[in-house]
């Protein structure tokens, strides 16, 4: 049984910092790409931040970011680990949202964790 549990989030001032994790536990066809999306409440889920190409052998991956993001956030990814995280930097208070990851396996199929709060305060 496949189970993504995210970590990290929590409440921050404008301008400041937080890390989101998430470990991905009973995958056994690999991982092609980690990522997160976001959820504002009364707005759609958004894509955050993704990441492919991990390898144990190899440090160069594809990133990719939302325009809203970029220069700002980092994502990461580990895959021995099965784990992605996002550092967040400048957060403002348009970044608070439910941040959620996922993962893509090489089988084609697309696994969620439930979320985890980020509150940016004014």
């Amino acid at each position: 049984q496949v189970q993504l549990v995210e970590s990290g989030g929590g409440l921050v001032q404008a301008g400041g910092s937080l890390r989101v994790s998430c470990a991905a536990s009973g995958i056994t066809a690999g991982i092609k790409a980690m990522g997160w999306y976001r959820q504002a409440p009364g707005k759609q889920r958004e894509f955050v931040a993704a990441i492919s190409g991990i390898s144990r052998l190899s440090s160069v991956a594809s990133t990719n970011y939302a325009d809203s993001v970029k220069d700002r956030f980092t994502i990461s990814g580990d895959n021995v680990k099965n784990a992605v995280s996002l550092q967040m930097n400048s957060l403002k208070p348009e970044d608070t949202a439910v941040y959620s990851c996922y993962v893509v396996t090489w089988d084609n199929r697309d696994y969620w964790g439930h979320g985890t709060q980020v509150t940016v305060s004014s």
